[in-house]
C-alpha cells in the first residue's frame, strides 16, 4: 500500500487548525498538528514530511523563524505559508527564505488542495531528477555543476541564473514551462520586474543556442517557454 503523504501543520488558530487537519485527514494525508513555531520545529526534526504548511503570526516563534531554522537543515521539503498578511513585501519574505507557495486567508479548501497537490507534483519532478547534472542539446552539451554549454569545443561559460534557467527547460525539453513556475523556482516571486529579468535571460540563451540550427527555445503566447530539439 502507498504510504500517505505526511504534512506538518503548524497554525496557532486551535480551531482553523482542527478544520484543516479533518479535511485534510479525510483527503487521504497523514497530518501532525502543531501549535506554534517551537513545537513546529521540534516536530520536524523527529521526522520526514512531505510538506509542511506553516502559519506566519505565532506565538514563541513566527513562521518566518521557523521555515529559516527549517531551511537551514533541510532545503528541500516544500514550505506553504498559511497567513491573514497580505502585503507583497511579506510575500517576497517568504519567497527569500524558501518558501514554495502562499495563500492569504480566508482561502477555499479546494484552492489548498490545489496548492498542495501542485507543490507536491513539483517537489517530485525535482526529487526524481536532482541527480541529473549533464544535458545533451542537440549538438551542446550543458554540465549544471560546471555551469558550462559546449559545441565544437567551444566553451560558454554560464551565470548562476542563466543555469538554472537552461536545466529548468531541459527538464522540460519539448514541452512548455510555465513562466510563473520558472519565476517561482528560479526568482522565488513572480512579480512584473522578475519576469522582465527573467524574458532578458531567455534572449541570452536563445543567442548561446543559435550555432545548432535543430534547436528552438520558443515563447508560448501567455503561457510560457519551450526547448524544442529534434
Amino acid at each position: 500500500m502507498k504510504p500517505l503523504t505526511k504534512i506538518l501543520l503548524v497554525e496557532d488558530d486551535t480551531n482553523l487548525g482542527t478544520i484543516l487537519k479533518e479535511f485534510l485527514s479525510v483527503k487521504g494525508f497523514e497530518i501532525i498538528q502543531v501549535f506554534n513555531g517551537e513545537e513546529g520545529f521540534e516536530q520536524f526534526k523527529k521526522g520526514k514530511y512531505d510538506i509542511c504548511l506553516i502559519d506566519v503570526m505565532m506565538p514563541k516563534m513566527d513562521g518566518f523563524t521557523l521555515a529559516k531554522k527549517i531551511r537551514i537543515i533541510d532545503k528541500q521539503t516544500p514550505i506553504l505559508f498559511l497567513t491573514a498578511k497580505a502585503m507583497l513585501n511579506d510575500k517576497i519574505e517568504g519567497f527569500k527564505i524558501g518558501a514554495d507557495d502562499y495563500v492569504t486567508k480566508p482561502f477555499s479548501m479546494e484552492e489548498l488542495i490545489l496548492r498542495i497537490n501542485a507543490i507536491l507534483k513539483r517537489s517530485k519532478t525535482t526529487q526524481d531528477e536532482i541527480e541529473k547534472i549533464e544535458f545533451k542539446i542537440g549538438s551542446y552539451l550543458f554540465n549544471y555543476d560546471r555551469r558550462t554549454l559546449v559545441i565544437q569545443q567551444v566553451e560558454q561559460k554560464l551565470t548562476p541564473k542563466e543555469c538554472e534557467l537552461l536545466r529548468l527547460l531541459c527538464l522540460y525539453e519539448n514541452k512548455v514551462l510555465e513562466r510563473s513556475e520558472a519565476l517561482t523556482r528560479i526568482w522565488r516571486d513572480d512579480n512584473y520586474f522578475n519576469a522582465r529579468s527573467m524574458d532578458v535571460y531567455i534572449t541570452k540563451l536563445r543567442n548561446y543556442l543559435k550555432q545548432d540550427k535543430s534547436i528552438e527555445l520558443v515563447n508560448v503566447h501567455g503561457t510560457g517557454f519551450k526547448l524544442m530539439t529534434k
